[in-house]
């Protein structure tokens, strides 16, 4: 038997009955749910990054943005509500399109 103790999307038992296998899951509260997206978006940032191609970059990046809708939803939001804060956020600071890096900044 493998143990994972981990979050995993809401299909998995089904996806795993299907197989012939058993699993055990049980339904977390708010703040371990909560705590778990927060493990869960972790895991995936870093499977992102250890991607070597466009396909598998692009499979991570669906994973971290299913994440991230999910701990939208945890802290009272929706994804048009996080969309608006993205967009003031990138009409007052800009995005990442042009690629600036700062170097440094002289306050003397």
């Amino acid at each position: 038997m493998q143990t994972y103790n981990k979050l995993v999307r809401d299909n998995i038992p089904q996806i795993i009955a299907r197989t012939g296998a058993t699993s055990r899951t049980r339904i977390l509260g708010d703040e371990e749910y909560l705590q778990e997206l927060q493990t869960k978006l972790r895991e995936e940032a870093a499977e992102y990054l250890e991607t070597s191609n466009t396909e598998d970059a692009l499979e991570e990046l669906a994973d971290v943005l299913e994440v991230l809708r999910s701990l939208a939803v945890a802290h009272g939001a929706d994804w048009e509500q996080l969309e608006s804060i993205r967009q003031q956020k990138a009409e007052q600071r800009g995005g990442f399109r042009d690629k600036v890096y700062l170097i440094d900044v002289d306050e003397s």
